[in-house]
């Protein structure tokens, strides 16, 4: 069978991914994550081994998010959330600034975070960050913290965008599956040789 042309593989791609945003409800998926770790797939070299790096690498970079907003807003609630310009910037600029160290630094300890890992886990700590100040996601699924646990809502909004993720990585193979000829078209047979 012949691959389908890229023009038609990536609407289908698109269709496919399509029910994960729009019939789940409070469980659909952040698609826009989905499409970049797509494309991080190509940039990957668009092969079944991409994944071995991607996925660990995309789900630690979005804890990671998670974790240094979790940070940010431990240091608001302890230091009252004080404010330079707009409410509770400053344990912002400090839990950021904090967090951030430790979760760097153990990228020279992750064996996926070297080389092209780089890549996938700052693109879990872009996507981890974008799903909590999005500002959508804070009761994904119909989850809420407990009163007086808020600081951990990006326990929370990390789920959207690590589940995301795997999608995007899934839709990456599928995109290359559905390009690829499935059976090798016969070939025409060998003409005989004149003696």
């Amino acid at each position: 069978m012949k691959a389908l042309p890229l023009w038609i593989a990536v609407p289908i791609t698109v269709v496919v991914s399509l029910p994960f945003g729009l019939w789940l409800g409070v469980w659909s998926l952040p698609l826009w994550a989905s499409f970049i770790v797509w494309a991080e797939y190509f940039q990957l070299g668009a092969k079944p081994a991409a994944l071995k790096l991607m996925v660990p690498g995309f789900i630690a970079g979005a804890i990671g998010a998670g974790f240094v907003c979790a940070v940010s807003l431990v240091i608001g609630k302890v230091l009252n959330n004080p404010t330079a310009v707009s409410t509770g910037d400053i344990p912002w600029f400090i839990g950021m600034l904090l967090a951030f160290i430790p979760v760097i630094y153990v990228m020279k300890y992750l064996p996926f975070t070297s080389g092209p890992g780089g890549l996938c886990f700052f693109n879990g700590i872009s996507m981890g960050l974008a799903t909590f100040f999005v500002g959508l996601y804070g009761g994904y699924g119909g989850m809420k913290m407990p009163d007086g646990l808020e600081y951990l809502v990006p326990i929370i909004t990390t789920i959207p965008a690590i589940l995301a993720g795997i999608l995007g990585a899934f839709l990456g193979w599928f995109n290359v599956v559905i390009m690829t000829p499935w059976a090798k078209e016969p070939q025409p047979a060998a003409s005989p040789a004149k003696a």
